[in-house]
């Protein structure tokens, strides 16, 4: 394995060496890992993170259950200054085989149901890595809009005097001042 195919969170389990009854899986990365993981995610910073999920097998697969926590650091969308946010979501999710029956052909229709709940992640070969989970979980849960408490336009001084303004409001104008000439 290279360098670049290392994974930023140890989190691989063994589908072949899993007890039946499971195991535990904990995580807490180190400062490097989190730094590195805040580029990933495109946030200022990653102050904590830690997850405590417990992995059992499941038809041929593996179940993943638990739960993770962590605090992100990102920028505000009204003044950029730094908006702390606490994460705390809830992990399941479903590792199976990849099903060699029923395999579509190229061009063929494959019908999904948008209704239906979550299906299984496919996987090959004997390990999962749920570092891939624990990132898509927390990038899930990022907020896309941060502001801090109280932050608004109005209160950066920036005030609505009720006309557009901008490129189109320009436009506008001029459309309008070209309608009365005629």
């Amino acid at each position: 394995m290279s360098q670049s195919d290392t994974p930023i969170i140890d989190a691989i389990v063994r589908v072949d060496r899993l007890p039946s009854a499971g195991r535990s899986v904990d995580v807490a990365p180190d400062a490097a890992a989190r730094a590195e993981l805040a580029k990933i995610l495109n946030v200022q910073a990653v102050e904590a993170m830690q997850a405590s999920l417990t992995v059992t097998p499941l038809r041929g697969g593996i179940r993943a259950l638990g739960h993770l926590t962590a605090r992100i650091v990102q920028a505000s969308v009204v003044s950029f200054e730094p908006v702390v946010q606490d994460i705390d979501e809830v992990v399941d999710r479903v590792f199976l085989p990849a099903s060699t029956e029923n395999v579509p052909t190229p061009g063929s229709e494959i019908f999904v149901d948008l209704e239906d709940d979550d299906f299984p992640d496919h996987i090959d070969g004997p390990e999962v890595d749920l570092s891939a989970l624990l990132i898509e979980t927390i990038a899930l849960a990022i907020d896309p809009y941060p502001r801090r408490p109280g932050e608004s336009l109005e209160s950066l001084g920036l005030n609505d005097d009720g006309e557009p303004s901008g490129p189109f409001a320009a436009l506008t104008k001029l459309k309008k001042s070209t309608d009365i000439d005629r």
